[in-house]
């Protein structure tokens, strides 16, 4: 409650004021409790704690222990006040408020008791506040001047704790034990926010201490999402880049570009220098909190790698040539124009990225169709979630997810499918934590043990649903069998929101014998009794919402899948509210909004396809030429045509194909065969090593834009430096650019100028052609802070739930979704399967993390294999093995652990020598192509030296590396 009235003898209505800390979290009651704070009626909604109530009523509380993040805890005393009529002197941090109460917060008494508790604060303190990284933003600085303390009688002769020894193991903060007042503000940060449970007080009275398990902070369970930094009050946990370049002088508001959450960020700067990045409490989709990539890995925009120059080349065997943007855009537009005419106009096509703003992507796409006249445009998005977009726009009529993240709090049953929360969306997955510690029941269907099953010692799941890799739309088909056959359809729901003939088809084919947990519980290898306890709780639980990841999309039956999850959602009537719905965790920042921007070669943005005549002439009046009708190629399209010699030009902007996309060897020797590659990127990243034209990008510290998150919200990415780009190591500096410039005068030497002065026109055009993003516009972000689409005249707020009173496509369809096997089976030459998966410290091809302190926590990609399987194979923890498959081989360091199931091995892709995609095939999704990551037979063995594979791609990297002028010595593995 935002807008709260006080009445009192000169009446004010005060605003919350997201920047003030009011000491314990506000109060969502709608009933309202008057009381008198030091002569002034306050009015404020009940359960409001008298400290809160009186910071909204303009008197400051001292406090210590308190903080508006966290429960109220009332032990630091210094927040004491009089309330008449009542003995003593309660804290007013854990003390609600009351209908007439009278309470006095500032008397001699309490100054004098103040006065006293701050004392003997300060007695075991070191008194070094001019030398201190935290002077001038310490709390116990600011309390001591605000209780008046000016001397202390206490001397340090006797015990103290001054002489504790700092825990210096974390990269990124340090622990000193020696200025901690045991406020517990940074146990329960862990323990409240984060919800890991790392941090504790160890033992009592004065041996009092704040503990990692008894470890040191790298060592213990932290996963250094630093809840706990930014609790502390003290200079106890402070951020390394603070203690090394002082206290920031000024913030800019940001958007996080790492995963799909989209977390808002205070970059807290100097100058142009970041000296830290703090989670924003008023962010939409995190509320105050971070993640370690977000908050602490954003070194990587000023490492040593970065390629600020541009650099072009005839040939991949050719030394880079560093040249001015003229220039450089100059020879890349000649080699398109050169290489249309000579091979037709379809020779060449583009990539977006997901990494990407929603304007860059929107240009980007805008350069394929209008300039280079074809639709060969492509996106790592759908590599990834184009089973999402096809499969829920089937069923219920729009390709994103249903609720807010916040929904899950609402939530009676989570059913999490191929999604790993914690590792992939660190922030939800904290707030999910603490929803099922609320006590909300879990259903986990993965192969292997994720965090929230392996981890999580104070929650557990009620299900885990061990399915073999390749089985999801088996495992959909069976607990769709027990909702049919066991009378658990929402039928009221069904008859007034779905098309009833397909509901009839779909409920008789789900109730087949052959569809029953008993038929398939071979296929699934999950009991059948397992699989209909979970049904029931799923269909009868209360509130129930799924989640998935591409655990589910990447499968040759992916987009089956996802009809199969929302067939379950319709027929159980888990849609249109809050806590409820189908929900796809997007696994990078802009996921969502580079499918909404048209990356895809059928769809124009928004969603609506090429060949639609009216659509089609909107653009063509927008953007002054014709179009074509006709879907463009895929990448997998653009790759095989590049191979037999057809395709030979690509413009690839913030993707790394040559890593991310599978069967490795076939992507790179698709790239070889091209006559031009243009990367725009940071680094000289896999792709670029075959490229023949380097635009250098900007980070998104140095961009304006928007980020549309898994929860379809926009947010504003906004300029916090200048860019990069234009430093050059010789003659006259350039300036920087934005990457949607360089792409604009990429298009102006094509010959087709497109004039934007700001991103903020790009959004404005976007706008006027999608009929979703309507209503969107940066200055509507910087009222809202943040929108969530649709955004158009009838939700000019935006749409926090969709599908409320019916389906966007009108009435929900369900689908037959037929189980069948994919082609990708174990033998005995390959009797195990492969599946993959990332890690928490990493993201994606890793080329924005290794190039941090991230890499303390995973410097190598492993390969995690069973205990039986590994002994049946000789194998010890740490060996190295080879991974063999149907498509290549590769070589990692084995890690024996039971997470995984027997006959299934699992590994990571954050790091390219490891080759996690030489031995993916390349089947892919039936309806969108999206690669099937997920299942890939193998053998594993030991051995004692690279892959063939590896050996080569050194080599060949090291002389890429060598042929850019790079220091090989700054070159992140």
């Amino acid at each position: 409650m935002d807008d709260i009235n006080y009445s009192s003898s000169q009446p004010q209505t005060p605003k919350y004021d997201p920047e003030k800390d009011y000491g314990t979290p506000k109060s969502d009651s709608t009933t309202l409790v008057t009381l008198n704070i030091d002569g002034v009626e306050v009015t404020v909604p009940e359960g409001t704690s008298i400290m809160h109530a009186a910071q909204l009523g303009g008197v400051t509380v001292p406090k210590l222990c308190a903080t508006d993040s966290l429960e109220p805890f009332g032990s630091c005393r210094l927040c004491l006040v009089e309330i008449e009529g009542r003995r003593g002197y309660p804290a007013s941090c854990t003390t609600p408020v009351a209908p007439g109460l009278k309470v006095k917060t500032q008397t001699p008494k309490l100054a004098d008791v103040r006065r006293g508790v701050m004392e003997l604060y300060i007695s075991d303190h070191p008194l070094d506040c001019l030398t201190c990284s935290a002077n001038g933003d310490c709390e116990l600085q600011d309390m001591a001047g605000a209780v008046g303390l000016r001397e202390v009688r206490y001397g340090y002769e006797g015990e103290n704790h001054l002489g504790q020894t700092k825990d210096e193991s974390n990269p990124y903060f340090t622990f000193d034990a020696s200025k901690c007042i045991v406020c517990s503000r940074c146990v329960r940060a862990c323990e409240e926010t984060q919800g890991t449970f790392a941090l504790t007080i160890q033992g009592r009275g004065f041996d009092s201490k704040v503990s990692a398990g008894g470890k040191d902070f790298l060592d213990s369970e932290c996963v250094s999402c630093g809840a706990c930094v930014q609790a502390c009050p003290t200079a106890t946990l402070m951020e390394k880049t603070v203690i090394e370049a002082g206290t920031p002088e000024h913030k800019v508001t940001t958007t996080c570009a790492y995963c799909g959450v989209g977390c808002s960020f205070d970059a807290e700067m100097k100058g142009e220098q970041v000296v830290r990045m703090t989670p924003s409490k008023e962010g939409g989709a995190n509320h105050g909190h971070s993640c370690v990539k977000g908050r602490f890995a954003w070194g990587y925009a000023t490492h040593a790698d970065r390629i600020t120059t541009p650099m072009i080349r005839k040939s991949i065997h050719d030394p880079w040539q560093k040249v001015g943007w003229d220039e450089a855009f100059n020879y890349a537009a000649a080699e398109i124009l050169r290489i249309q005419q000579q091979y037709g106009k379809e020779a060449v096509g583009g990539i977006t990225s997901s990494r990407c703003t929603n304007e860059e992507v929107y240009v980007t796409q805008k350069l394929v169709r209008a300039v280079f006249g074809v639709n060969n445009v492509d996106t790592c998005a759908r590599v990834c979630h184009s089973p999402t977009g096809y499969g829920l726009k089937q069923t219920i009529g729009e390709s994103a997810g249903t609720q807010t993240f916040d929904s899950v709090m609402k939530s009676d049953v989570i059913f999490v499918m191929g999604a790993n929360p914690t590792d992939g969306h660190p922030v939800f997955g904290s707030i999910m934590k603490r929803r099922l510690r609320e006590g909300a029941k879990l259903i986990v269907v993965d192969p292997r043990e994720i965090d929230l099953v392996a981890n999580s010692p104070h929650l557990r799941a009620d299900y885990h649903l061990k399915l073999r890799p390749g089985t999801n739309v088996a495992m959909v088909s069976a607990i769709s069998h027990v909702i049919v056959t066991e009378g658990l359809v929402q039928e009221a729901f069904v008859q007034a929101r779905c098309e009833w003939d397909s509901y009839v088809a779909w409920r008789d084919f789900a109730a087949k014998a052959e569809n029953s947990p008993e038929a398939l519980e071979e296929a699934l290898g999950v009991p059948a009794a397992e699989v209909r306890a979970a049904a029931r709780l799923y269909a009868t639980g209360g509130n129930a919402a799924i989640y998935y990841g591409l655990g589910v999309t990447e499968h040759s039956q992916g987009s089956t899948a996802v009809m199969g999850i929302a067939n379950l959602a319709m027929a159980t009537g888990n849609v249109g509210r809050e806590g409820v719905g189908i929900n796809p965790l997007r696994g990078q920042n802009n996921v969502q909004g580079s499918c909404d921007m048209g990356s895809m070669p059928h769809e124009f943005p928004g969603y609506r396809h090429v060949s639609d005549d009216v659509t089609r002439a909107q653009f063509e009046q927008a953007w002054g030429v014709p179009l074509s009708a006709d879907p463009g190629l895929r990448i997998p399209n653009m790759l095989d045509l590049a191979t037999e010699g057809s395709f030979k030009a690509l413009y690839c902007v913030g993707e790394d194909i040559a890593q991310s996309d599978p069967d490795t060897q076939h992507v790179t020797h698709a790239l070889e065969s091209m006559e031009c590659v243009i990367v725009q990127d940071l680094f000289l990243n896999e792709t670029a090593k075959f490229a023949h034209v380097f635009f250098p990008g900007a980070s998104f510290l140095e961009k304006s834009g928007t980020f549309t998150n898994a929860e379809r919200r926009i947010s504003p990415v906004r300029r916090v430096m200048t860019p990069k780009n234009g430093l050059r190591e010789e003659g006259p500096q350039e300036a920087g650019l934005e990457d949607w410039e360089i792409t604009a005068k990429f298009s102006a030497a094509l010959g087709y100028p497109m004039q934007y002065a700001h991103a903020s026109e790009i959004m404005d055009e976007i706008a006027a052609l999608t009929p979703t993003f309507s209503g969107v516009s940066f200055k509507k972000l910087d009222e809202l802070g943040s929108i969530q689409w649709p955004c158009n005249d009838e939700a000019p707020q935006g749409t926090p739930t969709m599908h409320v009173d019916a389906f966007v496509r009108g009435k929900g369809k369900f689908f037959i979704t037929q189980y069948v096997p994919t082609t990708e089976r174990v033998n005995q030459k390959f009797p195990l399967i492969l599946t993959t998966g990332r890690i928490l410290s990493q993201y994606n091809v890793g080329a924005q993390t290794r190039r941090t302190q991230n890499v303390a926590w995973h410097h190598e990609d492993l390969i995690e294999i069973h205990p039986h399987d590994a002994e049946d194979r000789g194998l010890v923890d740490g060996d190295w093995v080879g991974i063999s498959s149907r498509a290549g081989q590769t070589v990692l360091r084995a890690k024996i652990t039971e997470r995984v199931q027997p006959g299934v091995v699992y590994t990571t892709f954050h790091h390219p020598e490891s080759g996690a995609n030489v031995i993916t095939t390349d089947n892919s999704d039936w309806a969108t192509n999206c690669p099937e990551y997920k299942v890939t037979a193998v053998q594993v063995s030991k051995v004692n030296q690279l892959s063939d594979w590896q050996k080569q791609y050194r080599s060949f990297s090291d002389t890429q590396v060598e042929l850019s002028g790079m220091d090989p010595n700054t070159v992140a593995s």
